[in-house]
């Protein structure tokens, strides 16, 4: 998506037909490109790696990013002063052909579902609610807006710290960015070491601080070595802060979803890099460049202390791949909008297992509920208290597939310990019936019953 408009972009400015508000646009448009693939970009690491690999692949993601961050500028300006914009706008679209040439040589495969292809409402919707249903990722997008907000000061105020701290130009300016991409480099490579040293609470916490450091140095100094010694701090934070949060949100979600976590994290973390920019430099305008630099280096303080309230949990290597589901041979032949679906297990609970037996059911709550089933909820048999039985919802046949698609053999753990409580001779009994049937349905053998038991 991104290289229709650049390529757009090129014809026009080796036409003539070009001015500052239409590069603007084709430059949102390419900003828009580059929202919808960086997602699926990096969801797709956890189709080609392993996921002991993932965070060694994610860290070199973001450091080849933010070096070329450092180097791209330099290198467009001097493509400019050299060559002119034409030969400028033409090498950027040449690299994502290059892009393209990369993808068609990789034959990587991921796993195809038997379900059909669901609608994009429906996606978002899923995508959306096993996010709020999800505390680990709930916490890295929570801390990476945040962060975004608070530390996007040292990029968006450095052209004014190179002009009015330090008294540079282009070339202080220059010099400046690549402090800041050595330290991103630097981060990237003792990435692996600093993981097996350091939780990624702890990581997470001292990256901030260093960030706070880093303003704090370009709010009082006039040397450029100082400024540029304190960059390379501002960068190794920058990095070991995104890369943790990536790996976080990637690592908490199963396969069928990640895509959709990480293009939720990559808008809010995007909006809050967008608002601080505004914010800071609505400070620097309003009172002064040391005073935006000073409260931004506050911020990340407070940033630094959310660990307390919403901590990243230490990255485990846990299987989130979907496993498989049988369906199940029904007496009624089902369209696949038939609905509503009502599930209900049942339980045979002893007293002394109650306890034990009601904690296991609010994970198993959590887990249903993030996967589709709806109207969640238990109920206990007041003849006999030690039968229980846990009752869900979905709208429709075609809703209750995907709901046991996507559970994974972590989720399956909850089901083990609860048929480890279970008192009865046999499993606990699932039984489908529907509610309310949309149309008329067709018995396949007359003399069956509406429930499936297993």
């Amino acid at each position: 998506m991104n290289f229709f408009p650049s390529s757009r972009l090129t014809a026009l400015v080796g036409l003539g037909f070009y001015n500052p508000w239409l590069i603007l646009a084709f430059s949102c448009l390419a900003g828009c490109g580059a929202a919808f693939t960086d997602p699926a970009w990096h969801a797709s690491v956890g189709d080609i790696l392993r996921k002991r690999e993932v965070p060694a692949a994610v860290t070199l993601i973001s450091v080849g990013y933010n070096a070329m961050r450092s180097i791209g500028p330099a290198l467009g300006g001097l493509v400019v002063a050299s060559f002119g914009p034409l030969t400028a706008f033409a090498v950027a679209t040449l690299t994502y052909v290059a892009m393209l040439w990369a993808i068609g040589l990789c034959k990587w495969s991921g796993r195809s579902s038997p379900l059909p292809r669901e609608p994009l409402t429906t996606a978002i919707h899923d995508g959306a609610r096993f996010t709020a249903l999800s505390g680990e990722i709930k916490a890295a997008i929570a801390r990476g807006t945040l962060f975004g907000l608070t530390s996007i000061s040292i990029l968006a105020l450095l052209p004014l710290v190179a002009r009015d701290q330090l008294r540079g130009g282009p070339i202080a300016y220059g010099i400046l960015m690549a402090g800041f991409g050595a330290g991103a480099l630097c981060a990237g490579i003792s990435n692996n070491a600093l993981r097996r040293s350091l939780s990624q609470e702890r990581l997470t916490t001292l990256a901030c601080i260093a960030c706070a450091a880093c303003c704090l140095a370009l709010a009082f100094t006039s040397s450029l070595v100082v400024a540029a010694v304190a960059l390379t701090f501002g960068g190794a934070g920058w990095v070991v802060t995104w890369t943790g949060l990536d790996v976080s949100v990637q690592l908490s979600s199963p396969r069928w979803v990640v895509g959709r976590t990480l293009s939720i994290y990559s808008a809010l973390s995007s909006g809050g890099i967008a608002a601080g920019s505004w914010l800071w430099g609505a400070v620097a305008e309003s009172y002064s460049l040391t005073v935006a630099l000073e409260g931004s280096a506050g911020a990340l303080l407070l940033v630094a202390a959310t660990g307390l309230l919403l901590p990243i949990r230490q990255w485990k290597e846990i299987d989130q791949d979907s496993l498989g589901f049988e369906t199940p041979a029904l007496a009624l032949d089902l369209k696949s909008r038939s609905g509503p679906i009502v599930v209900k297990i049942e339980y045979s609970i002893p007293e002394a297992n109650v306890e034990a037996f009601l904690d296991q059911m609010r994970e198993r709550r959590r887990v249903q509920s993030r996967v589709g089933a709806r109207h969640w909820n238990l109920q206990r048999d007041l003849l006999e208290p030690s039968q229980w039985t846990e009752t869900f919802h979905t709208p429709t046949w075609m809703d209750y597939l995907p709901l046991n698609h996507r559970l994974t053999a972590a989720d399956k753990e909850v089901d083990q310990r609860l048929l480890e409580l279970h008192a009865g001779e046999l499993p606990p009994r699932t039984k489908l019936a529907i509610e309310r049937p949309t149309g008329a349905t067709r018995r396949r053998e007359p003399s069956t019953s509406l429930f499936f038991r297993r």
